[in-house]
């Protein structure tokens, strides 16, 4: 069972008490790495991770996930007008939607890819319990071509680079592969984006949603922001090895 179960006040609680632990939440959280489901086993580490954003900071909230087949719409976003979660609804930001579009043909509005079961409703729970004030873009990368990959960080990092949007990357690592974690976590450290590509490419990876988590770790990596893995700060860490956050340092404009 996910966390659309869950009330408004489930979650209200459990940020709040995740937030009650380091003090406020800070502006130059831009980045999130979340698992695709949520549950009873991960809802406090995700707690943890959304108590860090201030959302007064964002006018938009893009949720890039993983499509678990190949399409011939390579990244398919929603055509809805809203998105609706048991807490009510969010309205898409169209004018995003079609700039993205606009900058690569590989986007488009198609709904191939767009079911109930898709994490971004998980994800907008917990932003509609902290803020009323936000719309919303939700992205599939429906192919696990390196190139394509690259494209969507390219353009993530472009659009976004000047705008007030919270990016939150949907991918998970069962807590038991702590070697896999490692060794990702040493490639990301090291910018190794070709050796991390190839690897998550090689069928050798446990990771869900490979595809998100690498455009993620792009897009941080452009922006020279500071990506904080939740495992490396917590004693007996549970949940998913890849949740994380990312600071903003310093966005270069060229």
């Amino acid at each position: 069972m996910n966390i659309t179960s869950y009330s408004r006040q489930q979650i209200e609680e459990g940020i709040n008490t995740a937030r009650k632990n380091y003090g406020e939440p800070s502006d130059d959280v831009r980045i999130l790495f979340t698992p695709q489901v949520i549950n009873e086993d991960n809802f406090k580490r995700v707690c943890d991770i959304y108590s860090r954003v201030d959302f007064s900071a964002f006018d938009t909230v893009v949720v890039i996930e993983s499509h678990d087949q190949s399409l011939d719409k390579k990244l398919p976003m929603a055509s809805n007008d809203y998105f609706e979660t048991p807490l009510g609804k969010v309205p898409v930001n169209d004018y995003m939607r079609n700039e993205f579009c606009d900058e690569d043909d590989d986007f488009y509005i198609h709904d191939e890819a767009f079911d109930k079961d898709i994490s971004l409703f998980q994800q907008l729970m917990f932003i509609q319990t902290q803020t009323e004030d936000i719309s919303a873009v939700s992205v599939q990368i429906a192919d696990t071509n390196p190139a394509i990959v690259k494209e969507v960080a390219y353009v993530l990092e472009e659009v976004l680079a000047s705008r007030n949007a919270l990016l939150v990357f949907c991918c998970e690592l069962e807590n038991i592969h702590k070697k896999e974690f490692r060794k990702v976590a040493e490639m990301v450290s090291q910018n190794n984006h070709s050796g991390l590509l190839n690897y998550l490419n090689s069928g050798e990876s446990k990771i869900k949603g490979t595809t998100s988590f690498i455009a993620g770790i792009i897009v941080a990596n452009k922006w020279g922001a500071d990506l904080t893995f939740l495992e490396n700060i917590y004693e007996n860490y549970e949940g998913s090895l890849l949740t994380a956050y990312a600071d903003r340092q310093q966005v270069f404009f060229s």
